[in-house]
């Protein structure tokens, strides 16, 4: 259960990110609001995982998934660049989350 804890925070983290470019620093109300609570919830989240995961390796795959979730978005719907180069750092990132998780021993 705590890997389901894990992704969902990431999946939190991914909606406060974009959420923050849409509050256009914090100047519109319903983005703002929106962004603030999901950075709670990618929180509560994420402290639920780490109760039976090593803090290093909970949130190298939080913020490791929310910085993919976030940059593919930025792709897909802020016409962000899509060169092969960034895809492929993105995919690295992506390699090392699935490190982490393949190496995870419990305890």
């Amino acid at each position: 259960m705590p890997w389901i804890w894990i992704i969902i925070a990431s999946l939190f983290e991914i909606s406060w990110a974009v959420g923050l470019k849409y509050s256009q620093g914090f100047t519109q109300l319903k983005a703002t609001i929106f962004t603030v609570i999901t950075m709670i919830l990618s929180y509560v989240f994420l402290s639920l995982g780490v109760k039976n995961l090593p803090i290093g390796t909970a949130y190298a795959v939080w913020t490791g998934i929310g910085a993919v979730g976030t940059a593919l978005y930025g792709i897909m719907y802020f016409d962000e660049p899509k060169d092969l180069l960034r895809i492929f750092f993105i995919f690295l990132i992506v390699i090392g989350i699935i490190g982490l998780r393949l190496t995870y021993k419990a305890s």
